[in-house]
């Protein structure tokens, strides 16, 4: 008794955790929900081909004489997809049309993944002549007014022998709240520039570009490490350069150090706007720089995503940007839906007809499987932004013969421990301890082809392989939580354990006709001989391979007896 009540209660814990699991995750969706967070919700949102989105044509500038090339348009489209897809934005396409990159993105996109989309001239870095006022990632005093100067040659990139009369005029002029810049403007790279920051606060003189967004290996950002070596609370964006763009840093920095303000700052600037203009505190050298300032998480992460995907191989200039229709359409979204609906359809009927009172074993399964699907993708809607396409929904009708491939392997191991002449509590022990091994060597390669789709496709292919690895993980969590405890529980009711006609299990077949594994069978004297016969029929045809070499092996040995 105590052994059945040990398994009991391990069975009630694991159901307990996976109950723990799935409230939790609603509970948290509601609570946020409850506390007026506008992305959190228990409705998955929808891909592009299925509910429409925003498009945006970006069209190249090139200086007169030029041609586009084909090499310059991929490398732009790739880069392009990473800001996009580094905002979380999900299931979104971006191809060439021609000369013209079109970008297509699920919903209504945010204002700063919009920014990052037609943010797309050249990464530049400049040395500050002049700036007007102070910045976030600027500590110190104002920086001072433009000087004239005597006209001669400039020396380096710092000197303000730049700043010339008419340059003066323009800058004393600009106002930055007004349009100052055309669309897609092209600045010479040699020459200073006069321009705004992007929150058009302050003005700049910079100078000629010293670096480009081709000198940088990435961005990111972080916590700024203190003296002790512990992370603070200060966020800052980490900087790598490449070994050019590092020795170009470290000589720019060594000039720039021992400057006064504003001369000691260096300025980045997309699309002609600076982003940021930090001071240089030292001499930098090794490739690596970190920017600090009034930082916090978000502030630093877009920094560090306009840094890291800055940099186009050319320029572009927004020919349009319009909302676009569901490609596909709710038509194609209730065929996608019908089809899943037959095929679990389907894979019940096979389970009634199968295993008949396990089917309900089959059919709980397959329920809290779904449940636990539906609120793992809206916590992702809430989360990442995921949206749900038509081949991510393929991928959980896929999943279906996945899960359904758990339970049947489990099963027809427990009938073989049955028919071994083992109790029914046993078998399914038994029967678990063999089944796992191969339950989780297939979900590996589910989830090995899923992470290799993932990770080598783009668009809809990347949703497909994205809901299968998920559903192929909520797998796992079902029949360890799920499947297996309750089959150790239903294992202890009356019903089951006296392996009825209906309980797909056989138990009277198997006791009646006496199977005791290795191709031995004992016949009842209690049995007539017409049942003996077809029961020996459907015992030889279940047997296993090595159950049939076995049988075939004593058979050989009795005629070598015999005949002797």
């Amino acid at each position: 008794m105590s052994e059945k009540n040990s398994v009991s209660r391990a069975a009630v814990k694991s159901l307990t955790w996976l109950l723990v699991i799935m409230f939790g995750i609603v509970g948290i969706i509601a609570a946020n929900m409850a506390a007026g967070e506008k992305k959190a919700t228990f409705t998955p949102n929808l891909a592009l081909d299925l509910s429409g989105g925003t498009q945006i044509i970006l069209t190249p500038i090139v200086e007169k004489g030029k041609d586009v090339l084909p090499e310059q348009l991929t490398q732009a489209v790739s880069i392009i997809r990473q800001r996009v897809d580094s905002t979380g934005v999900s299931e979104s396409q971006i191809n060439t049309s021609g000369n013209n990159i079109v970008v297509s993105i699920p919903g209504i996109p945010d204002k700063n993944t919009l920014a990052l989309i037609k943010s797309s001239a050249k990464l530049e870095f400049r040395s500050v002549l002049v700036a007007s006022t102070g910045t976030k990632t600027q500590i110190g005093k104002k920086g001072s007014k433009p000087i004239r100067t005597s006209g001669a040659t400039p020396k380096n990139p710092s000197d303000l022998n730049y700043v010339s009369a008419d340059l003066q005029r323009k800058y004393e002029k600009l106002d930055c709240s007004k349009t100052f810049r055309k669309p897609g403007q092209i600045d010479p790279v040699d020459k200073p520039l006069v321009t705004c920051d992007r929150g058009l606060a302050e003005k700049y003189i910079l100078g000629p570009v010293e670096l480009s967004g081709e000198d940088l290996s990435t961005a990111d950002a972080g916590t700024v490490n203190g003296a002790n070596g512990v992370s603070t609370n200060e966020w800052a964006v980490n900087l790598s350069f490449n070994a050019a763009g590092g020795d170009k840093f470290g000589k720019i920095t060594q000039r720039l150090f021992p400057l006064k303000e504003p001369q000691n700052r260096f300025a980045v600037t997309v699309d002609g706007y600076v982003i940021t203009a930090p001071r240089t505190q030292a001499v930098i050298t090794g490739g690596t720089a970190q920017i600090t300032g009034s930082f916090d998480q978000k502030s630093s992460s877009v920094l560090a995503d306009q840094l890291k995907y800055g940099s186009l191989p050319i320029s572009f200039t927004v020919q349009s940007q319009e909302n676009i229709s569901a490609t596909l359409g709710s038509e194609q979204l209730q065929a996608g839906l019908l089809a899943g609906l037959i095929g679990l359809l389907l894979v019940i009927g096979y389970s009634v007809f199968q295993y008949k009172g396990l089917a309900v074993l089959t059919i709980g399964s397959l329920s809290i499987a779904a449940i636990l699907t539906y609120i793992m993708i809206a916590l992702l809607t809430w989360r990442q932004d995921y949206r749900l396409s038509l081949s991510g929904i393929a991928g959980l009708i896929v999943a279906i013969g996945i899960t359904a491939d758990s339970f049947i392997v489990y099963f027809e191991r427990v009938r073989d421990e049955l028919r071994e002449g083992k109790s029914l509590a046993v078998a399914v022990e038994t029967g678990w301890a063999r089944a796992k091994r191969t339950i989780l060597v297939s979900d590996a390669v589910s989830l090995l082809a899923a992470a290799t789709l993932f990770l080598l496709t783009v668009g809809n292919v990347k949703g497909f392989a994205f809901t299968l690895g998920l559903t192929t993980l909520v797998d796992l969590a079902i029949v360890w939580l799920f499947t297996y405890p309750t089959f150790r529980l239903l294992a202890q009711t009356k019903f089951f354990s006296s392996g009825g006609k209906f309980t797909g299990l056989e138990l009277r077949e198997a006791a009646s006709f006496g199977y005791t594994g290795r191709g031995q069978f004992r016949v009842s004297a209690d049995v007539s001989s017409g049942k003996a016969a077809r029961s020996s029929k459907e015992a030889q045809r279940r047997q296993t391979i090595a159950e049939r070499k076995a049988a075939g092996e004593t058979q050989n040995t009795t005629n070598q007896e015999e005949g002797n």
